[in-house]
């Protein structure tokens, strides 16, 4: 079974994107289940790469015509998801950072009243 080129690029891309997800869970900069949900992502490119035949499953199975429709179709769900999510975090962000400017803006008049009485 020769492979081609979009294969080793998948298969490629796979292997990068499963030790960069690594390094982030080991840095600390990923949730355990975001290392879960990037695992399963990158072994299904890389399984995908390597049988791509395999889709045709899927799309017998969900009842669409061709895999790559199937893969299509379940990227952009998958994208959708992860626009919301960020979304969603951004959101919290900005709620948080509104907090804390308003709590820095009371401590600092509240300080400068305490300076007002003591020079008074």
């Amino acid at each position: 079974m020769a492979l081609m080129l979009y294969q080793y690029i998948g298969i490629v891309i796979g292997i990068v994107g499963i030790i960069y997800t690594l390094l982030r869970f080991r840095e600390s900069k990923m949730s355990p289940g975001m290392l879960l949900f990037w695992s399963i992502v990158w072994i299904v490119l890389i399984v995908f790469s390597i049988f791509p035949d395999a889709t045709g499953f899927f799309a017998n199975l969900t009842g669409i015509g061709r895999g790559l429709d199937v893969i299509l179709i379940l990227g952009l769900i998958g994208c959708f998801y992860l626009i919301f999510r960020i979304y969603n975090m951004i959101e919290n962000i900005e709620q948080e950072i509104t907090n804390i400017a308003r709590e820095i803006a009371l401590s600092k008049e509240n300080m400068d009243r305490d300076d007002e009485k003591g020079k008074k």
